[in-house]
């Protein structure tokens, strides 16, 4: 069997034609979150505050799907660049397995525990009623958002990421086009406000699931798997966590920050919970492109380290960065330059305009060294150091974000808070420097590659 082309193709063209597809359903998935909330928006100020404190239980799925599609797409580049078939195999089956057993978890949570969850964040009946209801819907039903997810870091791992594209560009498609009609009950369609825009989001996703199985199936010949007696196999469940876990648990630090700072912001206003949700949905305009980098990179990084190419190695880390931060330096500069009018999209009062354009501009700093921070913490993960990635997230949104926005907090002006998310990025930033090098001094060196760089 002819290698793969992770192994053989010059590296730059390789980042380019494995990152690019992902880049732009990423750009696609970006813009449906934009709109969604444009959307909500036009319900009512508070059903955009009730969606933005729905993200935390929606970004902890979003991070169990993605750790376990990152430790499988690990595993299975990994065990393709050793031309282990049958482990690479086996990673794929046990791989949907943990995405069912993971569907069926959330769908308790969701429908036990939405109303709860509400209610010990706010006491306006209205933002608790909305968002119990969006959150039960997309939680009950999240079938979708685990097969997508995990279909798709099987053709991402075997270097098929045209067909990643496609999916998500197709589920996020039939979002944005069904949000206003299931919203506001267009043709013979009933208005479900808020729960129209989540019944939106999980056709979306369900449609990209079925379009990623077909696929998987008809395209992915680098992989086999088969559910003929199938057994969950313990030993493969364990490599998979190994990277995977650190990933759950670095996306789910996320959550946890998300929710502090929901409870930091609700004591000034629920406005200000509203333009927190806003930037949100802003950034993943400047950050989804560099997510799509990455979701390129890994799969490259874990084939090259299976197979002893350092150099090569290391040329698509060197490359992806410059990439990263190039797209981060373009974002910070249309943030800074139009905030009031990128922030009229979402039927901005007079107050969120007061309290949102200087959110924007102090908030968007941090993107001058997001990219390169999000490159090193995949590298270590793609590395099999995932850990080094969790203590990365940890200490940057737990240990320094959120002590410092609830101790600028105490100023009782809401526009000092902002200041904390730049001051953890460059926190941030002194780790990975320090993680970085001594990751390649004892990983990458002792790889001992003496090909000529491609």
């Amino acid at each position: 069997m002819s290698e793969n082309k992770m192994g053989v193709m010059p590296v730059r063209r390789l980042v380019v034609s494995m990152s690019l597809p992902m880049m732009i359903s990423m750009l696609v998935q970006a813009l449906y979150n934009v709109v969604d909330s444009y959307f909500v928006a036009k319900i009512s100020e508070n059903a955009l505050t009730a969606v933005g404190i729905a993200f935390p239980f929606q970004n902890l799925m979003i991070a169990v799907g993605v750790g376990t599609g990152v430790g499988v797409n690990a595993l299975l580049s990994r065990s393709l660049g050793e031309r282990n078939y049958e482990t690479a195999n086996h990673a794929a089956e046990n791989g949907i397995f943990l995405a069912v057993v993971s569907t069926l978890v959330f769908m308790v949570l969701a429908l036990t525990l939405a109303g709860p969850f509400f209610a010990i964040q706010t006491d306006i009946p209205d933002i608790v009623e909305q968002g119990a209801v969006y959150m039960r819907i997309c939680g009950g039903l999240s079938v979708g958002l685990f097969l997508e997810i995990m279909l798709e870091r099987l053709l991402q791992a075997t270097g098929r990421t045209f067909y990643t594209m496609i999916t998500q560009g197709t589920g996020a498609i039939i979002n944005i086009v069904m949000d206003p009609v299931l919203i506001f009950g267009l043709g013979p369609f009933p208005a479900m406000g808020v729960a129209g825009a989540a019944a939106a989001t999980v056709l979306g996703q369900i449609v990209a699931a079925i379009l990623a199985l077909v696929f998987n199936l008809t395209r992915n010949h680098d992989i086999h798997p088969s559910f003929r007696a199938f057994r969950p196999n313990g030993s493969v469940i364990r490599r998979i966590y190994a990277v995977g876990a650190p990933s759950i648990l670095l996306n789910a630090i996320s959550s946890v920050m998300t929710f502090g700072m929901n409870q930091i912001l609700i004591a000034f206003s629920s406005t200000a919970v509203a333009v927190f949700n806003v930037y949100f949905k802003l950034q993943s305009f400047v950050f989804m492109p560099v997510f799509g980098l990455n979701n390129g990179m890994v799969p490259i990084v874990s084939y090259n380290y299976g197979a002893r190419k350092r150099r090569r190695l290391v040329e698509t880390v060197r490359f992806s960065a410059i990439l990263a931060v190039a797209i981060m330096l373009a974002g910070l500069i249309v943030i800074q330059l139009i905030p009031g009018p990128i922030l009229g999209l979402f039927e901005a009062s007079d107050a969120m305009l007061a309290i949102g354009i200087p959110a924007l501009r102090i908030i968007s700093l941090c993107f001058l060294f997001a990219g390169f921070n999000i490159i090193c913490s995949s590298t270590f993960q793609a590395l099999g150091n995932g850990v080094l990635s969790m203590i990365i997230s940890f200490v940057r949104q737990l240990v320094v974000l959120l002590p410092a926005a609830f101790l600028l907090s105490l100023t009782g002006n809401v526009a000092a808070v902002w200041w904390a998310f730049p001051i953890a990025e460059i926190a941030s930033l002194l780790l990975c420097v320090c993680f970085l090098r001594h990751i390649y001094y004892n990983v990458v060196l002792p790889l001992g590659d003496e090909e000529k760089t491609a």
